[in-house]
């Protein structure tokens, strides 16, 4: 959106308000009628329209243009010109959505300022929508394992690219903060980035979020992929997406353009489309609850997101990132992790990842004493068990107590080590150095204790 489209059956005034806009720096193009005028807009829409109210040999006259235009491309400012005005005719102009109305013959100081201010506020209203529709807080991704940075490098190579984005992973793993990442880092950014869950809408209003309506009572009403226009669409647990609305998204994904519902015109998007599924999506296709055609499309580029688990040394960065986070935006007093949290944190379990551990976070900051560091204590959580998340994978069992103590310390290293290792995400090197241990004394240690060092993640070391 960077021309001037000049509509009018006059070619003379074609020309003359052409060469008047190219002289101020505007690059134009021109139509003579609504067939080709609508051509125009459908092929790339312009930033600002000069339009004839009477047209001779068009199908349609300039307010019906006006209003077509108007329902698929709302933000193009239109300035209606007319040899024949009258209040009646700016009148209805203004009200299906011209930004003013000039009466022929024109004083050209007048149009270009009228040109000029309609360019600036069309400017300053995409501004303010974009405003409005991004997130007070920007993708800030964090980590030092070699998960994370497996991700990132993956991440970074897709920026400069338009392709489609898979993204894959636990629930509360961070696959919105990751697809915000390549937006953010995109030619995209300062266009919206739109976020729909198909988990959390109703199926039979899936297609009115989708695809907006419209109606004589309401008039239009955008859906998310309207509102997302030139940036984009990030689709979450696509896996729920109805199948019916499955095959409507997927001739979006190949035309660009769809129908909204109770209307007829097609409304044009430019849109990249991120998505992201907890759940297998093969499976779902081999079942037939999901379409192949559909997931092949979307999953262009597939990413992994790693869970939690997979990144355990990232927990403390992780938890002081939120502390600091949490001060910032809710005015929390800060606290220091003590060292004991700080371990203990690691060799919890975490079923609902970033997102759990983000709770346990404010919780801990929200109840505990201000200036004082966090302790284990103010780390307890409840799993969905209603068990402690934070007990030990070793619990103390009748079965445990009967065992001689030999073999009970034996399981105990076992377990102990074990965790260790995970909490420095399978680095030897680090584990054995938090352990007091030399690297060959603890691999001599995991082997009598039946631990098969060669599964383990020495790569790191």
């Amino acid at each position: 959106m960077s021309d001037i489209l000049i509509v009018d059956d006059e070619r003379d005034i074609r020309e003359l308000i052409s060469d008047i806009l190219q002289d101020e720096g505007y690059a134009t193009r021109r139509a003579a009628n609504s067939e080709e005028a609508m051509a125009e807009v459908n092929a790339n829409p312009p930033a600002l329209m000069v339009l004839d109210i009477w047209l001779k040999d068009s199908k349609m006259d300039g307010i019906d243009i006006l209003m077509t235009v108007k329902r698929s491309n709302p933000d193009i400012p239109i300035v209606i010109i007319s040899g024949h005005g009258n209040v009646e005719i700016a009148v209805a102009a203004i009200k299906q959505g011209a930004y003013d109305f000039i009466e022929k013959p024109f004083n050209i100081d007048k149009l270009m300022v009228v040109i000029s201010r309609a360019m600036e506020a069309s400017r300053l209203r995409r501004e303010n929508q974009t405003l409005k529709r991004r997130e007070t807080n920007t993708a800030q991704m964090r980590g030092e394992s070699h998960a994370f940075k497996s991700m990132c490098s993956q991440l970074d190579k897709v920026t400069g690219s338009n392709a489609r984005i898979m993204f894959t992973g636990p629930a509360g793993s961070g696959k919105e903060v990751a697809a915000r990442y390549v937006h953010e880092q995109s030619e995209r950014a300062s266009a919206p980035f739109v976020c729909v869950s198909a988990a959390t809408i109703e199926p039979e209003r899936m297609e009115e979020v989708l695809f907006g309506r419209e109606s004589s009572e309401r008039g239009i009403e955008p859906g998310v992929l309207e509102e997302a226009h030139g940036g984009v669409v990030y689709l979450d647990e696509v896996a729920d997406m109805p199948m019916g609305t499955q095959s409507k998204i997927l001739r979006v994904l190949v035309e660009q353009q769809f129908t909204r519902l109770g209307g007829a015109d097609k409304v044009r998007v430019d849109l990249r489309v991120m998505s992201a599924t907890s759940q297998d999506l093969n499976a779902r296709v081999r079942e037939g609850r999901f379409r192949q055609e559909l997931f092949d499309r979307l999953n262009v580029v597939p990413i992994a997101v790693p869970g939690l688990e997979e990144r355990r040394e990232d927990i403390p960065l992780l938890a002081e990132f939120f502390i600091e986070e949490l001060h910032r935006t809710q005015g929390l007093a800060r606290r220091a992790l003590s060292d004991a949290a700080r371990a203990h944190l690691q060799t919890m379990r975490w079923p609902g990842n970033i997102r759990q551990l983000r709770n346990v976070i404010e919780r801990a900051m929200i109840l505990g004493e201000p200036g004082q560091p966090v302790e284990i204590a103010d780390l307890q959580t409840d799993s969905p068990s209603g068990q402690p998340e934070s007990d030990s994978h070793l619990v103390l069992t009748g079965a445990l107590t009967r065992l001689p103590l030999r073999e009970a310390r034996e399981l105990f290293e076992r377990e102990y080590l074990l965790s260790q290792i995970n909490r420095f995400g399978g680095n030897i090197s680090r584990t054995a150095a938090f352990v007091g241990m030399e690297r060959s004394a603890l691999h001599r240690k995991l082997k009598s204790l039946g631990v098969n060092t060669a599964k383990l993640s020495e790569v790191k070391s």
